[in-house]
């Protein structure tokens, strides 16, 4: 017999067994397949996103709740194919543009208005002890799970304002601590809301505080989740709100409608800084082209609607007044704050009759 006959003859067991153990193996990849598949298409899927569209619009909870229209889908869908983490285009491009529209060097996409606080504040504070002054009503404060203390390790000063509706330069500067006092940790940073709780802040009062805490070498912030709202209530532009603070944080979610999304703007080399963090707090995203779209779409078509969503807000305080609510905070801009003893029920019983419809 032959070397080559005698070769083949040993590689033949081989052959076999290899032919063996790869269908096992495909077997065993179509096994796991079946177990990671997963189909979330209803066989009528455009009827029900219909529906819930429907049961939004009667939704009063919070404007949080939000679902893109038809046609936000069908202009996402077109996004440029990206990744964040290293180039996006039309996610750097909305990051240009938003930087343009407010006047500042740069823009940071960001998952969250949460996200885009903290990371902006935790960018301004460097180097404790240091203290941030801020309304005690406001989001940074009460509704981002600590966040200043536990990201940026910062003290805070949550200040009541005098007048009840927003702060001024006098509760500034009988909170603000500076000078050679060493008992207290320093103002490194004033973080204002506008609106807050859907209540404009005047302008002539933000630039009083910014103009003392410059002097003071103190940092202004913005959380401008809903500064929209503000702009399109008075017609000033969103560079004239934004140009006494170092840092605003703006969200296209909530109002504007957008699926997700927040950006933050300032300086450049903050931008940076930030830019890191955003990667420190697990932040940075890939294919982000879809929301940046989102985002755009919601710039375009829904801010100009703002005005007439205001409309409808006082129309509604003026009806529940009518059944004898009292307001507690009047319809500035998109939101009511009401009494609801004051009819003779609670939050919880009207929240269930928003389950009934369906809201949540």
């Amino acid at each position: 017999m032959s070397h080559r006959a005698f070769s083949h003859l040993l590689r033949a067991p081989f052959r076999s067994q290899t032919r063996t153990m790869t269908s096992d193996l495909e077997a065993a990849r179509a096994k796991v397949a079946a177990q990671v598949k997963i189909d979330l298409l209803s066989d009528q899927q455009a009827v029900d996103n219909n529906l819930r569209r429907q049961l939004m619009t009667r939704c009063f909870i919070s404007d949080t709740i939000t679902v893109p229209t038809k046609e936000m889908y069908e202009y996402a869908v077109q996004a440029t194919l990206g990744d964040d983490v290293y180039d996006e285009p039309s996610t750097a491009a909305l990051e240009a543009h938003v930087a343009q529209l407010t006047g500042k060097e740069a823009g940071l996409f960001m998952s969250s208005g949460t996200q885009s606080n903290q990371i902006g504040l935790r960018t301004h504070l460097k180097q404790p002890p240091y203290t941030v002054l801020l309304d005690h009503r406001c989001h940074v404060h009460r509704y981002e799970v600590g966040g200043l203390a536990f990201h940026s390790g910062a003290a805070v000063t949550p200040v009541i304002p005098s007048n009840g509706h927003h702060l001024t330069l006098d509760d500034v500067k009988a909170n603000m601590v500076y000078g050679p006092d060493v008992h207290s940790a320093p103002t490194e940073v004033i973080s204002l809301e506008n609106t807050l709780n859907g209540t404009i802040f005047p302008q002539e009062d933000i630039i009083a505080i910014s103009n003392f805490a410059h002097s003071q070498n103190v940092i202004m912030h913005l959380d401008g989740a809903r500064l929209w709202h503000v702009a399109a209530e008075t017609g000033m532009s969103m560079k004239e709100l934004c140009d006494p603070f170092d840092s605003v944080s703006l969200c296209f979610s909530k109002g504007l409608g957008a699926p997700i999304g927040s950006m933050l703007v300032g300086p450049k080399e903050f931008i940076t800084r930030a830019r890191r963090f955003r990667k420190l707090f697990g932040g940075g995203m890939r294919q982000t082209g879809f929301m940046a779209f989102s985002a755009a779409y919601a710039l375009t078509h829904h801010f100009p609607l703002l005005p007439k969503v205001h409309d409808l807000t006082r129309k509604l305080e003026a009806g529940l007044e009518e059944i004898g609510l009292t307001i507690l905070s009047r319809a500035e801009t998109c939101m009511i704050f009401y009494d609801a003893a004051s009819i003779g029920t609670t939050f919880e019983e009207m929240r269930c009759e928003q389950r009934n419809f369906r809201c949540l």
